[in-house]
């Protein structure tokens, strides 16, 4: 018996959304198997007929050949006219998994030509496919006749059709061209057929980029109406690539996108445009930028390269008509409240880091006089450099930190506190100034931990800081009598300023076991000796105006978030971190201390430009009692708090509290959230609010979905939604609503429904914007 070439057909394709078209792909693969391969059969019985000149193999015949393994009942090879035919129960493996089965397989020993009745092919992805017959032909087609296809476990109920399935009269697989076709194909959601298609080319699976039309998508909201997006998928070249969307709005007409994708040898870069002209402006609010722009488009540009392993270099950039348009339009993205446009150098060594950027913040809202985004900042460029010596330096780390930031800003942020509180007592707040600044700060810092035999720990810290600014903005009181800013701003052109610190850390951890658990309980006192902050409110604070004194930031030596401010005067802080860990599962963390200053000015109640301190819990000798508490519970259960009390009558005056539970059923958290007046922010009354979110399983594969928020001093619901979702190894359905209110209006709302069916190896129908499962 000659050495036998065998082909093994069917590989699944998955064409998702990137790679043109939808559907699935089968693909028969013609076996080389390797040079000096040795056929190996085994059977309970071999006939050699030497008139007819067939070799016949019956009972329990296996045959292994470069690597593919076929069984059957019986096996006859005609040497005259180079057929082998396999029959009875055959099964053939291939070396990448693939099984294939049919009563009868027929084919020429060039397998050119071949056929294979009852065809049923199960691929490793449990992808699965069934034919009556299938038929090689002139070595580069398949065809399967009366196919059916699913990526769906088989039903354990006999008869039972699968959730879905594709059935084609007629599916003809091309070699050539790397297409599959499927004629008269008919799709089946639980065995009822819900959509026809006279016929749909699909690329193989040999293919990873085809050009072709995506799935289209249907999105309904309470602005734009009812829309329809179709994608076109193009390939350029296998290094690019594009897709042009039209999407057309019942109530605003046809958006058109346009997507170009480029990947060079170090790095992508992505181009989008996009561009609508409103049919019905009207629709919006009245004297928004939505409302009174009809022609409105966009032009992004993303891309990042890498220079070598250490060197990254890339942009963000995205120019609009107007400034919402991106985020009405729910752009992927782009829909952000503020998109960061920048560009970026990034270095990063065993123990330095540079970073140079320069950036420009887009505020997305719907005022048509963009106020907000004339008020942001240019920053070209600000740069950071750490460095830490790798050589010991009297035994401790040396380290040196430098930043150097240049902005400008066209409009000044400022908060009018008398028009907008009424109260002449509060200082006016200045987010941000007009004109340029400049600044480079350098620090260089030194620490070293030593370790007694009783277990103390002392960690001994000195730094020195030095800040250079060059000054031409605007001063806060030149904006007329109506702004009031008692800090004495530095008008001059240039100023310095300085800082040295000499610091003390000592810890105390005591480890505490049991048979079943371990305690680490460490007392830490921190003693910080510097002068008063130099200049302070006298200067622009650009950077440091994010500010929440907590239990996460209690033991920092300079709490401010930014270089724009530096913490003076002699300080100390207090307090303990316990953790605790049980063989059960259970998990505790604490945190609980407070801030004193003993000697110095106090920078956190020293008049700032954007009133930084102010109701922070730091602006007093003492300060206010911070603690988190933490706990985990193998049964789902999380717990965690952060809190900060009034350090004279334990008043709450900030804090959230997070409870969730989960498991395979049931998932649910809820967060209350609570910051106590703070005027002189714009805040004349407490902030309380409770957020929940809920999923429940109620069945094997369906579960429903939601989310609410509440305002409990307005007493209003200001988000809400509700879903349901199914999914299944082969089937994923997501359905959901969601209501916001508008924030450009106080009594308006905006609401949105949202699908999404996907459907493994078929790709994505996607019906407006889905969320998460819990939004």
């Amino acid at each position: 018996m000659s050495p036998v070439v065998a082909y093994a057909q069917v590989n699944n394709n998955n064409a998702s959304n990137n790679n043109g078209g939808a559907g699935t792909a089968t693909s028969p693969i013609k076996v080389k198997v390797p040079d000096g391969a040795k056929l190996v059969l085994s059977s309970n019985e071999l006939v050699y007929n030497k008139d007819t000149q067939i070799v016949t193999a019956s009972g329990a015949v296996q045959i292994n050949y470069g690597g593919y393994r076929m069984v059957a009942q019986r096996v006859e090879y005609n040497q005259k006219s180079g057929r082998m035919t396999a029959l009875g129960n055959v099964e053939l493996i291939t070396p990448d998994g693939n099984r294939m089965y049919g009563d009868k397989m027929d084919v020429t020993d060039s397998f050119s030509d071949g056929f294979v009745n009852a065809l049923r092919i199960e691929m490793p992805d449990n992808t699965r496919m069934v034919a009556e017959k299938g038929e090689r032909v002139g070595g580069n087609q398949l065809i399967l006749t009366k196919g059916v296809y699913t990526a769906c476990m088989a039903c354990s109920e006999q008869g039972r059709a699968p959730l879905w399935q594709v059935k084609a009269q007629r599916v003809v697989q091309n070699g050539v061209t790397h297409t599959i076709r499927l004629e008269h194909a008919r799709f089946e959601l639980f065995g009822l057929p819900i959509a026809y298609i006279p016929w749909v080319t699909v690329p193989d699976n040999t293919v990873k980029r085809k050009s072709g039309f995506l799935f289209p998508s249907v999105s309904v909201s309470q602005r734009l109406g009812v829309g329809v997006k179709v994608p076109y998928y193009y390939v350029i070249s296998p290094s690019m690539d594009a897709t042009v969307t039209a999407t057309g709005f019942s109530n605003q007409g046809l958006l058109l996108e346009g997507e170009f994708r480029q990947r060079f040898e170090n790095g992508t870069h992505t181009l989008r445009v996009a561009g609508i002209s409103q049919m019905n402006p009207d629709a919006f609010t009245a004297g928004t930028t939505d409302a009174e722009n009809k022609t409105r488009g966009m032009i992004n540009s993303k891309a990042d390269f890498r220079i070598n392993p250490r060197w990254t270099f890339g942009w963000d950039v995205m120019v609009q008509s107007d400034n919402n348009f991106s985020r009405t339009y729910g752009l992927d993205g782009l829909t952000q409240s503020t998109h960061t446009n920048q560009a970026y150098l990034t270095g990063i060594g065993k123990r330095n880091f540079f970073d140079m950027r320069a950036f420009y913040y887009n505020v997305q809202d719907t005022d048509n006089n963009a106020t907000a985004q004339k008020q942001q900042a240019y920053v070209y460029p600000s740069i950071d450099y750490h460095y830490v010596d790798p050589k010991s330096v009297y035994g401790g780390e040396l380290s040196a930190t430098m930043n150097f930031t240049h902005l400008s800003r066209e409009k000044t942020s400022a908060l009018d506190n008398v028009v907008n509180l009424g109260d002449a007592n509060l200082n006016d707040r200045f987010l941000g100034l007009s004109g340029d600044y400049t600044r480079l700060s350098t620090e260089v810092q030194w620490q070293r931990t030593f370790t007694t035999d009783e277990g103390l720990v002392l960690t001994p810290l000195a730094a020195a800081r030095g800040d250079v600014y060059g000054l031409d903005m605007n001063s806060p009181n030149s904006f007329g009598t109506s702004f009031n800013y008692p800090g004495n701003y530095d008008t001059s052109d240039y100023a310095t300023r300085g800082m040295v610190t000499a610091g003390l850390e000592a810890k105390y951890p005591f480890l505490i076991t049991t048979s079943n658990s371990t305690h680490v309980f460490e007392p830490i006192a921190q003693i910080y000796v510097r002068p008063d902050e130099q200049l302070a409110g006298r200067l622009p604070n650009e950077d440091a105006q994010s500010f929440v004194f907590d239990a996460t930031n209690l033991f920092d030596r300079d709490k401010f978030s930014g270089f724009d401010r530096i913490e003076g005067g002699t300080r100390a802080n207090v307090g303990w971190r316990y953790t605790a860990s049980f063989d059960s599962g259970y998990k505790l963390q604490h945190i609980f201390g407070q801030s004193y200053q003993l000697a110095g000015r106090n920078s956190f109640a020293t008049d700032d430009l954007a009133g930084v301190g102010s109701d922070s819990g730091l602006e007093t000798t003492r300060s206010d009692y911070v603690t988190m508490f933490g706990l985990t519970t193998p049964q789902g259960i999380s717990l965690a708090t952060s809190y900060r009390f009034d350090q004279k009558d334990f008043a709450f005056k900030r804090g959230d509290t997070s409870v969730g539970f989960s498991n395979d059923v049931f998932q649910t958290s809820l967060i209350y959230t609570h910051i106590a007046a703070q005027p002189q922010y714009g805040f004349t009354s407490n902030q309380d609010e409770i957020q929940s979110r809920a999923q429940i399983k109620f069945k094997e594969y369906w579960s429903v979905f939601g989310t609410v928020s509440y305002d409990l001093n307005s007493n209003e619901i200001t988000r809400q939604g509700v879903g349901l979702s199914y999914e299944d190894e082969c089937t994923i359905f997501t359905v959901s609503f969601l209501d916001k209110k508008d924030s450009t209006a106080s009594s308006a709302s905006n609401w949105s429904i949202g699908a999404r069916l996907t459907f493994r190896t078929l790709g994505d129908v996607n019906l407006g914007s889905v969320q998460d499962a819990t939004f």
